[in-house]
């Protein structure tokens, strides 16, 4: 997958591509039902399969002083793209100005004459331009105008009745359901950062722990995780297990919130590397102990819970 940051000068072979439009912040079920519909279309007509997506994302634009929201900050957004198998990811840089360009000049200039797009798809409640002025009838309409296709995916829903949907992953993960933020992802929810040092407290207490800041990314349920772990930038990345807490780690008065992972079996130097820690499932919410007595303890039975949990999924 080739990514591109500047829609004027995009390479010939990028040109008149089945192109998927949308934030896909998560690319859950849904979002993946646009993508490779428009990879279908590639696939078939022989053209290029891109897609087009939005840095930062609008809701950081409009409502900065949100806390954080993200499910995929840029890269993770980019790994997730790469694994559905699209040539191109283009990035459009999302900012007051480029939010002030009035729908139908975003159709012309963008998609049309920086693109020259062959297709596009979108899903059906898709917005854009200046004050939300443009949808799927206005991109179906320009297209016949303009020489494009168009489709519009419609909602995709879960067995239970219900959309999959961005929101409902957050609401998932802020309850400690990591299990129902995979069913809407179609994979377990991760965090991904490099890992920083620490205050090297669990080495005392024998748990000597990898430390990521959560950035921009979502806060999930503080509290204690099975997790997987891959350490990015191998030429064959391995799954190992592990136990993870988030959280701001009150019983050594800590500050801000931080992911702090423990692998099972594994004593390589970590530090400076990036790390892709998937939750698994949620074991307890995050409590103050007394002590690091105490403290330890609880580290013990949850390491041990967190093994069971992962040996269970193996079997599965």
């Amino acid at each position: 997958m080739r990514i591109y940051r500047h829609y004027e000068t995009l390479p010939a072979e990028v040109q008149n591509a089945a192109i998927a439009i949308g934030n896909f912040d998560g690319v859950h079920i849904g979002h993946q039902e646009v993508i490779n519909e428009a990879g279908l279309i590639a696939r078939k007509k022989g053209i290029p399969w891109s897609v087009l997506t939005f840095e930062p994302h609008p809701r950081s634009v409009f409502q900065a002083n949100q806390s954080a929201f993200r499910l995929t900050p840029f890269r993770a957004k980019a790994h997730a793209l790469e694994n559905l198998g699209i040539d191109a990811m283009i990035v459009q840089r999302f900012n007051r100005s480029f939010s002030q360009r009035p729908a139908e000049d975003f159709v012309r200039e963008v998609l049309v004459k920086g693109f020259g797009a062959h297709h596009i798809v979108a899903g059906y409640d898709f917005v854009f331009g200046h004050k939300r002025g443009g949808n799927c009838e206005l991109l179906l309409a320009m297209g016949q105008q303009h020489g494009f296709g168009f489709t519009a995916v419609s909602a995709v829903e879960s067995p239970d009745g219900k959309v999959y949907s961005s929101t409902r992953i957050r609401e998932c993960l802020q309850n400690g359901d990591p299990g129902g933020a995979e069913e809407i992802l179609g994979r377990p929810h991760a965090i991904e950062g490099r890992v920083a040092p620490g205050e090297q407290l669990g080495r005392i207490l024998g748990f000597p722990t990898a430390n990521i800041h959560l950035g921009l990314g979502l806060r999930p349920k503080r509290g204690i995780y099975a997790v997987h772990v891959e350490i990015q930038g191998k030429t064959s990345p391995h799954v190992l297990d592990g136990v993870a807490n988030i959280g701001n780690r009150p019983t050594v008065n800590g500050v801000g919130d931080l992911l702090e992972v423990f692998i099972f079996d594994f004593d390589e130097e970590l530090y400076g590397k990036r790390l892709r820690v998937s939750l698994i499932d949620f074991i307890r919410p995050e409590i103050r102990f007394d002590g690091l007595v105490e403290l330890k303890t609880e580290m013990i039975k949850d390491a041990e819970k967190a093994r069971q949990i992962l040996d269970m999924k193996a079997k599965q």
